[in-house]
């Protein structure tokens, strides 16, 4: 069962999202991917609820579990972005490598099927005010190996980040993930 699940993980990564995010650039080395949002709340909020509430924005349909309710961050250096897969089972997608509350969170790793290629990967989560609430920026570097080139995974990863910070604004803004919340 969890390896029909992963290979439906897969599948959905690579197949991209409506999301509003940018590739700044693609080569076959690798890409980095770059979103932002304002969302309407104070910056501890939204820090708060990305970080601690995870397991309640991200999309289920990314995970390897099919169950977003079992992610976690521990926002600490060296700590787990984790999914629980049950009787002992886990995996970490990636590991905290800055964490500065409220403002930063740096984590590295090949997050979902980047894991399992010869890559690494660089996630930086950006949080400040602004006039509007908090902007946050959610940066993506991937670097290494991919038969075939790594720009050619650069949109559907970028899309699959963007539709994570739609997700997370929908939820801070309105407690319900689905994009269309804020609509």
């Amino acid at each position: 069962m969890r390896n029909k699940r992963f290979i439906v993980l897969i599948a959905i990564l690579f197949v991209g999202t409506d999301a509003l995010a940018e590739v700044v650039d693609a080569e076959a080395g690798g890409f980095t991917s770059v979103n932002e949002a304002t969302i309407d709340a104070p910056r501890d909020a939204v820090w708060r609820a990305a970080i601690a509430e995870i397991n309640q924005w991200w999309s289920s349909e990314h995970t390897i579990s099919g169950e977003a309710s079992r992610l976690r961050i521990e926002a600490r250096p060296l700590g787990c972005f984790c999914e629980d897969l049950g009787e002992g089972a886990g995996v970490v997608h990636m590991t905290v490598t800055t964490h500065s509350p409220a403002a930063m969170l740096r984590l590295t790793g090949g997050l979902g099927p980047l894991g399992l290629m010869g890559v690494e990967g660089n996630m930086t989560w950006e949080f400040s005010d602004t006039d509007d609430g908090t902007w946050i920026r959610f940066t993506y570097a991937v670097g290494g190996y991919h038969p075939g080139g790594l720009d050619s995974l650069a949109a559907p990863v970028d899309g699959v980040i963007g539709e994570a910070l739609e997700r997370l604004k929908a939820y801070v803004e309105t407690g319900d993930a689905e994009p269309s919340a804020i609509d």
